[in-house]
């Protein structure tokens, strides 16, 4: 199961017809840490006009929250909600500061406004994406090295160390989906002549890049 959330907490504001949209993205674990989060921003932002949460929590979204918080019914707090959905999003909360520029948007463009706003705070942090991984140790000849290397490259797997001695080693985080294809893979490239140890399972946050 892919579980994805923000690389980190932030904020991010956007300016819509003279008003301005402020979105404070956090990761949460339980629901009393979004509403300490949601009262903290509401305590900041007390002069303005709406605070608009929306979150989710657990691998499964087992629990989920919005809020209009003044703004038309539908408009504000469920948007950004299937905004966080629509991304992929497990355990993180959004809420969206409104101070009214004096240009009323519509029901519409309400809608896109706060979704917006939650996209394009969630592009600003970042994403990671969290996963099993193992670590593997491939030891090989000096000849196979650059063919090895090459190969690695190609599949975009990073090589933590390398250990230069009698033979070659080198040190490798696999995401473990794809150990069993990758041994497979450079045993028919090197025909048989390597050796390949695997060692213990972390899981590990790896930086994706958001659509």
């Amino acid at each position: 199961m892919t579980y994805r959330t923000i690389a980190h907490d932030g904020e991010h504001e956007l300016t819509i017809k003279k008003s301005r949209f402020i979105t404070r993205l956090a990761r949460i674990q339980t629901e009393a840490e979004a509403q300490t989060i949601i009262a903290s921003v509401r305590k900041t932002h007390y002069k303005a006009n709406h605070n608009v949460p929306a979150y989710l929590l657990g691998d499964d979204d087992h629990i989920q929250r919005a809020n209009d918080d003044g703004e038309p019914s539908g408009t504000a707090g469920v948007p950004m909600l299937q905004t966080l959905q629509q991304m992929g999003l497990h355990d993180v909360l959004a809420v969206t500061t409104r101070y009214f520029g004096g240009i009323k948007l519509g029901a519409g463009g309400l809608i896109r406004a706060y979704s917006n706003s939650v996209q394009e705070a969630v592009h600003a942090v970042g994403l990671v994406e969290r996963q099993w991984q193992k670590a593997v140790l491939l030891t090989i000849t000096y000849p196979q090295l650059g063919t090895v290397q090459h190969f690695l490259e190609a599949h975009q797997q990073p090589v933590q160390h390398i250990d230069y001695a009698v033979d070659v080693t080198l040190s490798l985080n696999v995401n473990e989906a794809h150990v069993t294809d990758l041994q497979a893979d450079l045993t028919d490239l090197l025909s048989g002549q390597l050796t390949f140890t695997t060692g213990e399972r972390a899981f590990v946050e790896v930086p994706i890049t958001t659509e």
